[in-house]
């Protein structure tokens, strides 16, 4: 079973977390049902970029990201080449380093 390691966020995880994650279990899903609540304002529809994350070791193991999330992360805070919507990136078989970006488009635009 794959491990996803969520490095340390300030606000949503200080500590970081490593988790076991079932193949064809989305980084999104696997996050909530872990304690960790990373923002995911569209219930997960793709059709926003509060779920971004940077996928900083095993990124190559994930599909493509279709052309709606392209879209998408286009407009993501602190987009990097590594960068995902976690409510489309689905785990393989490989270990995966997950990055929560600092803010989202929603804590920007809230003043947060």
């Amino acid at each position: 079973m794959p491990k996803v390691v969520f490095l340390p966020h300030e606000e949503i995880c200080p500590e970081g977390l490593a988790i076991d994650v079932e193949p064809g279990e989305t980084i999104c899903r696997a996050a909530l049902k872990n304690g960790i609540e990373i923002e995911h304002a569209c219930e997960m529809s793709c059709a926003c970029t509060t779920c971004h994350v940077i996928v900083r070791e095993g990124y190559e193991s994930l599909e493509e990201a279709d052309e709606l999330e392209d879209d998408f992360l286009d407009k993501a805070w602190g987009l990097e080449p590594d960068s995902r919507l976690s409510c489309q990136a689905v785990v393989a078989d490989k270990d995966l380093i997950v990055e929560i970006p600092k803010y989202t488009i929603n804590m920007v635009s809230e003043n947060h």
